[in-house]
Order: C-alpha cells, then sequence, then structure tokens
C-alpha cells in the first residue's frame, strides 16, 4: 500500500477538455525523485560551462589578477587565479637527449610499431616520474604521449656508451637527419625517432613574474558562466622560446 501511495499520480485538467496527469509531489518519494534529477541536470550543465581552452599568443599586459593576451589579430582578457600553474620552456637541441634523461614526448605512431615524434620536452630531476607512461592524446589523430626514460643506448654516430648506477643501460643511436631513442617506463618501453627539426624544450621552472609583457605563452583556460576565461595551466616561453600548441 505505501509503495503505491509513493508512486501515485495526480489528475489535473490543465485546460477545459483536457486531462494532465502529473506526479503528486507532496508524497516524500517523489519529491527526493525529482531532488535527485534536478541535481544531475544542473551538475552537466555546470559541466558544461567548464570548457577547456587553449590560447596561444603574447602577453600584451598584466594588472593584478588579469592579464591581456593577443592571439592573432584578436586581444582576449584571461583572468589569472592564484592556484593557476605555470611551467616555462626554454630552447634545447637534440644534442641534450642523454642517456638518462626523463623525457615527455608528443609522437605519432609509425606503420612499423616505432613513434615519430613531433615535439620533446626534456624535464629537470625535481620532475622525474611526473606522468610517467604512453598514453593517446587528443591533439591529432593518433597522436600519443610518452613520458619516460631514455634507455638502451645503441652504437651510432652519437658513439656514446653508458650505464646508469640503477643498471640500466642508455642508449641515443644518432640516424640520418635525426635521433632514435628507446624509451623505458613502467611497464613499457617505446622506441622513437626525433627528426632533425623537431622542437625540443628544456621545461623550466616559472611564475608570475615571467608573465611580462612580450613574453610568448599558452594557456589553457575555462570558460566562466560569464562568458569570462580564467587560465587553469599556462606555458611561458623562457629566454625567447614561442611554445609550440
Amino acid at each position: 500500500m505505501t509503495r503505491m501511495k509513493a508512486l501515485r499520480l495526480r489528475r489535473e485538467r490543465s485546460h477545459p477538455g483536457s486531462v494532465l496527469w502529473v506526479f503528486d509531489t507532496k508524497v516524500p518519494l517523489m519529491r527526493y525523485a525529482l531532488a535527485c534529477i534536478f541535481s544531475l541536470v544542473f551538475a552537466t550543465t555546470a559541466g558544461g560551462q567548464d570548457v577547456e581552452q587553449k590560447l596561444a599568443g603574447d602577453v600584451v599586459s598584466v594588472q593584478g589578477t588579469h592579464a591581456e593576451i593577443r592571439a592573432g589579430d584578436k586581444t582576449v582578457a584571461v583572468a589569472i587565479p592564484d592556484d593557476v600553474r605555470i611551467s616555462g620552456r626554454s630552447p634545447a637541441d637534440l644534442e641534450k637527449l642523454t642517456a638518462g634523461a626523463f623525457v615527455g614526448t608528443t609522437a605519432v605512431t609509425q606503420a612499423d610499431g616505432t613513434l615519430l615524434a613531433s615535439e620533446v620536452h626534456i624535464f629537470p630531476e625535481s620532475m622525474r616520474g611526473r606522468g610517467e607512461g604512453h598514453r593517446p592524446m587528443d591533439n591529432q589523430p593518433g597522436s600519443t604521449m610518452t613520458n619516460a626514460t631514455i634507455a638502451r643506448v645503441g652504437p651510432g654516430a652519437a658513439g656514446t656508451h653508458s650505464t646508469m648506477t640503477n643498471a640500466t643501460v642508455a642508449d641515443v643511436a644518432a640516424k640520418a637527419g635525426g635521433r632514435s631513442i628507446t624509451l623505458t617506463y613502467k611497464g613499457g618501453e617505446k622506441t622513437v625517432f626525433v627528426p632533425e627539426k623537431t622542437p625540443v624544450m628544456m621545461v623550466e621552472t616559472a611564475d608570475r613574474k615571467d608573465l611580462a609583457a612580450g613574453a610568448h605563452v599558452v594557456v589553457y583556460a575555462a570558460s566562466q558562466p560569464d562568458g569570462t576565461l580564467a587560465a587553469k595551466r599556462i606555458t611561458v616561453g623562457l629566454k625567447g622560446l614561442v611554445p609550440p600548441l
């Protein structure tokens, strides 16, 4: 009897000659069910407002907690919250891809199963192990990210053999027009070819003082309910580097 009462419908007339059946919201169970539905709708809407956008350009000015970023032919105002994450990138080259270095490599899978790098980030020792592993990325079809240690060195024009104190044999083999590196991470290994013109960058610490006028930045920002943007992460180029997208 209680269950039947909880699920009862109320018959109402909405217009002359028509009948509308509605839930009786005076029943406790109905009130609870409707509250859950409205909560889910609100959560979905709120989540839809927190869509991350990528904005690449130059800093025009910074005033307090807001910055003006020139991206293409537009200038965009972006809020810089206290908890924003700021990291720097400085220029490097293939010679920095040495045995034992911990790197992050964006690449696409080739027909033979190896990876072709589009950019390489070299992490400082303090960030060793950050995001270690191999995973897909959404910046282009088939794109991947591998954060791992350069390992197992083979003979080549690079001409170096070295053994790490943790017994990992490191290897970087030179190839025409680039380098072939073997990356090892917990549970896996990948071979990556890094063409000669591939952007290679050092990951550096950075803070708000580096967001000066003229700095090259990539801003990952979330849309706010009022339509403005609030930065979540900022990559700033150091020593003249323009961070790639």
